[in-house]
């Protein structure tokens, strides 16, 4: 470049010299224009130096700017569920959606028509200072593989059938024998029926990092329902901006946002990382009782349907977490503070990126990361490779401690270290000034340390169940549809439609994995969803060949959230929630919770309040603020096939409707992905009636309008 230039300014003095005029001036000699060119350069250079350092100081300082964002999230709240989305507005604050909506914790919801989906909706989360929101979150029982493969991920086996089953030669005797089973492990009794070999825990977690890859929209993981509907980070982040900007949504809820950051920056280059997450399951290496989950009391959602403590179990609103250890007698249980304890065991057998069977050790600032319950020569390294979120150093700090939690005020996150490339590194040098007493010089010493992390937190224990492997009907099953043979919605060669009714020409001819119905009716009392969700999919019930053309009548196989009632059983949970939520860290919460739990039991803290408390309460007004539940009839309309729905009302309600006022616009549970609104007033013979459903005298899908006291 500098070569061509010399030669045109040649050429052009050259020119000049051909064809003088009076007010050319005298030219220069070639060394004086070289000596002008140089000028120009090193002018020229020095203000690109200039620019460069001021692109690499703005740089640094948006980079700074992000770890501000995050050190205040980090200050302001723990990792964890944040917010679900609203979907409604509300006379308290408690009627709108925190960390659950109307129906469920996390927008949990039921896809068990398919083999391994798992229903979660979109999540708004916070995961060490990071906040990001994610699509809807229908995730598969995947686990991670033992190579070193990036996001590698394999199926989770499904526990086998008890053979006490198997070897029932009727499916009448085989449904007895499986009810036996799960009563066993409702009631956590293995001595007769050793459940502990078929129902097995899974625990199912949220990691997330700083990652390499800023060019290609990346899906965070795999799910058979929902993607990114975006063809880049840039597009992503511009339909979220939108979207944000003009209150719109994706209807089919794949908008995330994800940000991105300035990881570093280099000679003046910054170096840009994608925030990305998935979900990911774990099988527990040992059984887990029960009895190692408490039920938080979550007292605005019970106020939002007016629930009694004794019934929140028995919804997908109830919340759980993980006692610090496996109690050996709940009523004399003291909750404590802890360094590591149950969750902590469970979360260090989840590998990070490296998957199973990595070993990293962690020695950076000159500090050696031991196991905080290592307590004799040799220390054992903490496995940083796999999920942690406390370790002992040898040497106290200045505060006197050896044992160091990863956050400063976030006791939520777990971390992992990697060596994988595709994760974001950091580096930093630490140098040390000395006198080397040999030499007698002095010496600057440094020693560079560069590292790989990824976070991450538990969302839920599922117990899987003997369920997905038993098939007493003996149908074929194919991982595909089938095509027209198994399943269609549209007339086959021989003028039939597949869509699951009880006829030979309607039924399912066999199941496929979005059809996953295997389990006869007979377990169940009732075949109805418990809490039924407007994004469940499955069908209560359908009809499926056998191989001998008969058509059976069953019920999906798939994760359940709580099964439907089994007669002599009861209702069986499957899916714990246990993810911790972001507000569990602020200073006001904590307040909170403490008075919360002084108000619940007052007689056991009564020694706590600065005044006593008295007993005396207006009973009228707890009279009125009674709930009371009303069951609409069931309906075999199809579409949407054989459902019904409950609604809450108070006592103040009834005495209303008694004085012939109609109570207007309660709201039904969901139940086949609808639910309604109904107006209601007493007859003459004191019976409840629907007075309009949807504005309309009867409800569109055919039931009656009478209702009927549950309590």
């Amino acid at each position: 470049m500098f070569l061509c230039t010399l030669a045109a300014l040649f050429a052009v003095t050259w020119g000049a010299h051909q064809h003088p005029t009076t007010t050319t001036p005298i030219p220069k000699t070639d060394h004086e224009l070289i000596q002008d060119l140089l000028a120009e350069n090193a002018a020229l250079r020095g203000r690109l130096g200039t620019m460069e350092q001021g692109v690499g100081d703005l740089s640094r300082q948006v980079m700074l700017q992000q770890l501000f964002v995050e050190e205040r999230i980090r200050s302001d709240g723990s990792s964890g569920l944040k917010q679900v989305r609203n979907q409604q507005s509300g006379e308290r604050s408690y009627l709108t959606a925190d960390y659950a909506t109307m129906g469920s914790v996390a927008g949990i919801h039921e896809h068990i028509n398919n083999i391994r989906t798992v229903g979660m909706g979109e999540l708004n989360v916070v995961l060490n200072g990071v906040e990001f929101r994610t699509r809807h979150n229908d995730y598969r029982l995947y686990m991670p593989t033992t190579d070193r493969t990036y996001n590698g991920r394999r199926e989770i086996p499904f526990p086998d059938v008890p053979p006490a089953v198997l070897a029932k030669l009727t499916v009448a005797e085989q449904v007895e024998e499986m009810k036996e089973w799960f009563k066993a492990f409702k009631m956590q009794d293995h001595s007769v029926r050793d459940y502990r070999k078929y129902f097995k825990p899974v625990l199912c977690y949220m990691e997330g990092g700083w990652t390499t890859n800023t060019k290609t929209l990346e899906e965070p993981f795999f799910s058979d329902r929902h993607h990114i509907d975006a063809s880049s980070w840039f597009d992503l982040q511009d339909k979220v901006r939108f979207a944000s900007y003009s209150g719109g949504k994706s209807s089919l809820e794949n908008f995330a946002y994800l940000p991105t950051t300035i990881i570093n920056v280099v000679n003046g280059t910054p170096e840009y990382a994608q925030w990305n997450y998935r979900i990911m399951c774990h099988p527990l290496k040992n059984d887990l009782p029960t009895s190692a989950f408490e039920m938080i009391d979550d007292v605005g959602e019970r106020m939002k349907k007016g629930m009694p403590m004794s019934r929140y179990n028995e919804t997908r609103l109830a919340r759980f977490q993980l006692r610090r250890q496996i109690p050996t007698n709940r009523n004399s249980y003291i909750p404590r503070t802890y360094l590591w304890g149950l969750l902590d065991d469970l979360m260090y057998e989840i590998p990070g990126k490296d998957n199973y069977g990595a070993n990293i050790t962690d020695d950076s600032l000159g500090l050696t990361m031991y196991h905080v319950n290592s307590n004799t020569e040799p220390l054992e390294p903490v496995n940083t490779a796999y999920y942690n979120r406390m370790y002992k150093i040898v040497e106290k700090d200045a505060m006197g401690n050896k044992n160091v939690h990863r956050g400063f005020s976030d006791s939520n996150f777990f971390a992992a270290q990697t060596s994988n490339p595709r994760i974001a590194a950091l580096s930093v040098d630490t140098c040390k000034d000395y006198r080397d007493h040999k030499t007698h010089h002095n010496v600057h010493n440094c020693t560079h340390y560069s590292q790989r992390y990824t976070w991450a937190i538990p969302l839920e224990i599922i117990y899987l169940t003997p369920l997905y492997e038993w098939n007493p009907h003996n149908f074929r099953h194919t991982t595909a549809s089938g095509g027209p043979e198994i399943y269609s919605t549209t007339h086959n060669s021989q003028g039939q439609v597949r869509n699951g009714k009880l006829d030979a020409d309607h039924a399912y001819n066999g199941t496929w994995d979005k059809g996953f119905y295997r389990t006869p009716i007979e377990l169940f009392s009732t075949t109805k969803a418990v809490g039924a969700d407007r994004a469940d999919t499955a069908k209560a019930s359908v009809g499926v060949l056998d191989p001998h053309g008969v058509v059976q009548k069953v019920a999906a196989s798939g994760t359940h959230i709580i099964l439907p009632n089994i007669e002599g059983v009861g209702k069986v949970r499957t899916r714990y929630p246990i993810m911790p939520v972001h507000a569990d860290g602020e200073q006001s919460r904590k307040e909170l919770d403490a008075l919360k739990e002084m108000v619940m039991n007052m007689a056991k803290y009564s020694s706590l309040f600065e005044v006593e408390p008295t007993t005396v309460s207006n009973a009228n007004t707890q009279y009125n603020q009674q709930p009371h539940m009303l069951k609409v009839t069931p309906t075999t309309q199809d579409p949407p096939g054989y459902h019904g729905h409950d609604l809450m009302i108070t006592q103040a309600d009834i005495e209303d409707m008694k004085k012939g006022q109609t109570v207007r616009g309660i709201l039904t549970t969901t139940d086949q992905q609808h639910q309604h609104s109904i107006d209601i007033h007493m007859d003459a013979h004191g019976q409840y009636v629907m007075a309009a459903c949807d504005g309309l005298p009867r409800c569109w899908d055919g039931h009656d309008t009478h209702l009927t006291l549950d309590f």
